[in-house]
């Protein structure tokens, strides 16, 4: 009884639906006047359920086609994926050393600055050290002897000198060692450090150099170096392997040149330096690590 009259509810409904349909259909004739009906000349057949137009009468109303049984996917698209682009590859001595090509989906990435953000944030965070803190009431020094008897003093009621309202005293709610250390997906940090190399090479301040060798660990090299390079003040060397003695060195007392290998290349010192030097070896480094499968 209960799906009878539910049925015939919904049919009712459906049939005022198409009613609405019909009449919102009609149209003034813009010479004569008269009302055109758009679906005169349509056969209509009858159903328990609703009204419907018959199969035929769509067959010239809609293009051929569209008429397809074909399952239409979008095309291809790897996000991530763009144009290599090709740098000079020079030296200390401004040498022609070749070309190399650089990958774009390391190096010629959108630049999105809530990525960087993000890594940096994390970044500063982690390194926090994190070793401040405060005493409590029981952890602080002194009697716990009340002060002075409870009642007719005159004064306030106190049960111990070493509450936070006494000098020396302890503290409330103060800092304890924590790590200030937060989470940042795997994916995200690797797309940072690809958005700040692929700003850097945008700005034309990267530079690829066959290798980062000098004829002596004297500082004037290097001074000598960074000084004929164009709007430079701050210059991040970044090797392969490990770095070199001599570089190390050389470099140590300059507050505006630094040094790094290939593995210790992140965001932050990116940010840090106006110009970012990489050697051959260090490139190849670093898109064989963009590219090796993140391992969860």
């Amino acid at each position: 009884m209960l799906w009878n009259i539910a049925r015939a509810a919904w049919n009712l409904s459906m049939a005022r639906r198409l009613s609405v349909v019909i009449r919102g259909s009609l149209s003034i004739a813009p010479k004569s006047g008269a009302l055109h009906d758009p679906w005169h000349g349509l056969p209509f057949i009858s159903s328990k359920r609703f009204s419907t137009l018959e199969s035929q009468a769509n067959e010239g109303l809609i293009p051929p086609e569209l008429l397809t049984n074909q399952t239409v996917l979008r095309p291809d698209h790897d996000i991530g994926q763009y144009a290599d682009l090709v740098t000079r590859v020079t030296n200390f001595h401004n040498e022609d050393k070749g070309f190399m090509v650089l990958a774009g989906d390391v190096f010629d990435v959108p630049i999105r600055k809530d990525i960087v953000h993000r890594v940096v944030r994390w970044q500063l965070a982690k390194r926090q050290q994190g070793t401040h803190s405060t005493k409590t009431i029981s952890e602080v020094s002194g009697t716990g002897k009340k002060p002075y008897r409870q009642k007719g003093t005159g004064r306030a009621r106190h049960g111990t000198l070493r509450g936070p309202q006494f000098r020396h005293g302890a503290t409330m709610h103060g800092p304890k060692p924590r790590s200030h250390a937060i989470k940042l997906q795997k994916k995200v940090r690797r797309l940072g450090l690809k958005i700040a190399l692929s700003a850097r090479t945008a700005e034309g301040k990267l530079l690829v150099f066959e290798d980062l060798a000098i004829p002596s660990h004297k500082t004037k090299n290097i001074v000598n170096y960074v000084s004929q390079m164009e709007n430079t003040k701050k210059i991040l060397l970044v090797d392969g392997g490990p770095v070199d003695d001599k570089l190390k060195l050389a470099t140590r007392n300059l507050r505006y040149v630094n040094v790094l290998p290939s593995i210790g290349l992140n965001v932050y010192s990116i940010l840090q330096h106006d110009t970012l030097v990489m050697t051959r070896d260090a490139v190849n480094r670093i898109v064989e690590r963009m590219h090796t499968p993140i391992n969860r």
